[in-house]
């Protein structure tokens, strides 16, 4: 699912301006965070709220090595709204959490520095 993680690694394929604006990127607040003991790789169960708009919606993130459960109600985090949604063993995730990888291979949450409206839009 995921591509290279290199830092070396080339640039992907130019795309065009309306190729970007086809990815629907918004912000969310995670409400609520669960273990998810079912997944092949660590992973918790996200419920995140992205505004009346857009909703509650459910992903699965693979954030276990950097984040505390505890720690994830009330983050903000960024992710990408317009997947279809992905069943994940039992459990169906419907919003693609958005990270970067660290210098381990741990991913750590995309977000804002500073509090925005759930929903926001990424341009």
């Amino acid at each position: 699912m995921h591509l290279s993680h290199d830092n070396d690694a080339p640039a992907a394929d130019p795309i065009t301006f309306d190729d970007f604006l086809k990815v629907d990127i918004r912000i969310g607040t995670i409400v609520e965070a669960e273990p998810f003991p079912e997944a092949r790789k660590p992973a918790f169960k996200l419920k995140i709220d992205f505004g009346p708009a857009i909703g509650m919606k459910k992903s699965s993130a693979q954030i276990v090595a950097r984040y505390a459960i505890g720690e994830l109600p009330g983050r903000q985090v960024a992710a990408v709204v317009n997947f279809p949604p992905r069943q994940i063993g039992p459990f169906m995730s419907e919003v693609l959490t958005l990270g970067f990888a660290d210098e381990e291979g741990a991913v750590i949450l995309f977000a804002p520095d500073r509090a925005v409206p759930n929903g926001s839009r990424l341009f």
